[in-house]
Parts: structure tokens; sequence; C-alpha cells
């Protein structure tokens, strides 16, 4: 059982990581295989990729 100073330590670092743009692998990963089990997981180089690619979007108009 996690203390509760562990816990809390996580929803920091998760917070954390939210607030600069970093997505959570591991929530990933739980969500794929309690969700999605008979679908492949991607690595985290490819989830990486997939979410600077929904969040940026290579070929969407931007401001530059």
């Amino acid at each position: 059982m996690k203390s509760n100073l562990s816990r809390f330590r996580g929803y920091f670092e998760q917070t954390a990581k939210l607030m600069v743009g970093v997505p959570d692998y591991d929530t990933y990963i739980e969500h794929m295989q309690g969700r999605h089990p008979d679908q492949p997981v991607m690595t985290y180089r490819e989830f990486l990729d997939n979410r600077l690619e929904a969040r940026y979007g290579a070929g969407k108009a931007g401001c530059c």
C-alpha cells in the first residue's frame, strides 16, 4: 500500500509534467491495458511523437 506521501508525490509529478506539456506514459499504458487489451501499446518514443503531433500537428496552419 502506498503511503500518502508517495501518492502525493505521484500526483505532483503527473501535474508538473502536464503543466509543461509532457504527457504521462504510465497512465497511457494503464489505460491501454485496461480498456484496449487487444491493441498494441506504443513505445515511449512513439507515444511522445504521437502526442507532439496531436498537439502541434504537422501541416496545420500556425503562427509562423
